[in-house]
């Protein structure tokens, strides 16, 4: 119990916008270190999610022991339920990282709202407000852009790239998924609980199919051992843990478009990482995201 009462102090101190451009800069982050792994995409992703859950895992144990414990049946289920959508997730996706752009792979993995509004609306009884509206379409039509305009500019979009787009847009269904999962399930159980459970199972599927496939556990480089904890850090931590905080505060379309910011943030670190200057097509495209993603968020029910 002082585990969460501490926790609560703590939320009440900060501002639900500004965990979330802190999620948006953190997630930005995972493109460019998956890029720079050279480990097999499945395997980075287990790693990943592996290195959050043991992150987690002291805390977890001596702050919310009561809490996990007692954790009901049906949320531990529905918590496992959301840990296999995001293992399918970053599976999918990370995959698509390697088969198509990063442009394309960001862009297309972030058309998630369209599929979360839908559902917000039919299961969450969240109101589409045509502000609302307008603004999911304004960030996905810029998402459109960005990626679209590249593939026309002749730019060259990777070895598989019809594949990894479709994967992308698989990776961006289950995403859909764990967001609308986790607004239901955090208005009830605690963040650190929640994230522990689905973290853990998330660890559990991608590692069976790391097996699966038969990929290689051990034997690399510590350069990618330090690239799994960046990732668990990162995009991990700061990223998908934020996220599902906000998720208890904030509506799941506002927190669903303003990850859409994460290709533009992308777009800026490969940018000044990698050397990649980019085209119009994606600075215009990023701009009309930006603008999705405010009156969106302007949009939100008080």
């Amino acid at each position: 119990m002082a585990g969460e009462t501490l926790s609560k102090r703590l939320e009440a101190r900060v501002s639900p916008p500004a965990a979330l451009v802190v999620a948006v800069l953190a997630v930005s982050t995972s493109a460019i270190l998956i890029r720079w792994s050279a480990a097999p995409p499945t395997v980075a992703a287990f790693y990943r999610v592996l290195f959050t859950v043991g992150l987690l895992a002291p805390l977890a144990a001596s702050r919310h022991g009561e809490t996990l414990r007692s954790l009901g049946r049906g949320d531990a289920l529905a918590a496992g339920a959301t840990g296999v959508a995001l293992a399918i997730h970053f599976a999918a996706w990370f995959q698509s990282v390697e088969w198509t752009s990063v442009a394309a792979s960001v862009t297309l993995v972030q058309a998630q709202p369209l599929f979360v509004a839908v559902g917000a609306a039919a299961f969450l009884d969240e109101r589409l407000t045509l502000p609302k509206i307008g603004g999911i379409v304004l960030a996905v039509a810029g998402a459109a852009v960005m990626s679209v305009g590249e593939f026309l500019a002749g730019t060259a979009v990777g070895p598989h790239p019809l594949a990894g787009n479709a994967l992308a847009l698989a990776g961006a269904v289950m995403m859909a998924v764990y967001v609308l999962a986790g607004r239901s399930l955090r208005e009830r159980v605690a963040l650190v609980p929640y994230v522990t459970v689905v973290y853990a199972v998330c660890a559990a599927v991608l590692g069976a199919i790391v097996v699966a496939q038969g990929d290689p556990l051990a034997g690399y480089a510590g350069r990618e051992w330090l690239l799994f904890l960046a990732m668990a850090v990162g995009p991990g931590i700061f990223g998908h843990t934020v996220i599902n905080w906000a998720l208890e505060h904030v509506e799941s379309s506002v927190v669903s478009v303003s990850l859409l910011g994460e290709p533009v943030g992308s777009t800026v670190l490969a940018l000044l990482l990698l050397a990649e200057v980019p085209g119009r097509w994606t600075v215009a495209g990023g701009a009309v995201v930006l603008g999705g993603i405010y009156l969106t968020a302007s949009a939100r029910e008080k």
